[in-house]
């Protein structure tokens, strides 16, 4: 296992600003050092069924927007603040993702050509009525929210806020790793659809980064088949 020797910026369990990178060492640390520590997770993952090589995925496909690593040091030390330890927790950090995802639709930018609304979204859902066990699948999948909802779907028994009964340990594995697909053409798309689907829950997103439209259907065979399709039309 290859170890990154980060920099000790904690003192008896305090931030500690004398030892703590900050301006140009910062950038230099996190754009040579860090950032393709993270990348190697890839290569380092014993299968592409783990989350580690998610991480090694989505950070192969950004690169840091930080020049000044001042305003990088600011940031991380708000982040740093910030727990996400108990599953409420990690919910509350699901919604703030779906937010930003939605806002960027809003302004006009990027998001727009791949966030759907989620009441739309959920209508879907409850008209298809999908059930654990069968294969659902987006083929231009955008930010996930096809697939993050249907989990959501699944795994709390509908949109109603009356959980069902628990989960088997085999029905929860279902849904981890043998429920939901999706492709994605675009970088930044592909990454928000992994995280995206982490942040609710699956933690080894099947999502592949591939032009659905450039498969040739004389090559699709039985497995490569799904019990429910829930998608938009792709964006050409």
């Amino acid at each position: 296992m290859v170890r990154c020797s980060c920099p000790d910026v904690y003192s008896d369990g305090k931030f500690d600003h004398n030892n703590a990178m900050t301006g140009d060492d910062l950038i230099f640390y996190v754009n040579t050092k860090l950032f393709p520590y993270l990348q190697g997770f890839k290569q380092r993952a014993t299968s592409p069924d783990t989350i580690e090589y998610k991480i090694g995925e989505i950070f192969g496909e950004i690169k840091n927007r930080f020049n000044s690593g001042y305003s990088l040091r600011d940031a991380l030390e708000h982040i740093d603040a910030l727990r996400f330890r108990s599953q409420i927790e990690k919910h509350e950090l699901s919604h703030i993702y779906e937010a930003k995802i939605k806002n960027m639709g809003n302004a006009g930018r990027n998001g727009g050509e791949y966030y759907t609304p989620r009441p739309l979204i959920r209508a879907m859902i409850q008209v298809t009525k999908p059930q654990i066990g069968e294969r659902i699948y987006d083929g231009a999948c955008g930010s996930a929210g096809f697939l993050c909802e249907s989990y959501d779907y699944l795994r709390h028994g509908g949109f109603d806020g009356k959980a069902s009964s628990e989960l088997t340990t085999s029905q929860l594995k279902t849904l981890q790793s043998k429920t939901f697909y999706g492709k994605e053409k675009k970088s930044l798309a592909y990454v928000i659809a992994i995280m995206n689907m982490i942040l609710h829950g699956i933690e080894a997103p099947n999502i592949i980064h591939t032009n659905t439209l450039a498969e040739n259907l004389s090559d699709i065979q039985e497995k490569d088949r799904y019990d429910v399709i829930l998608a938009n039309p792709p964006t050409i």
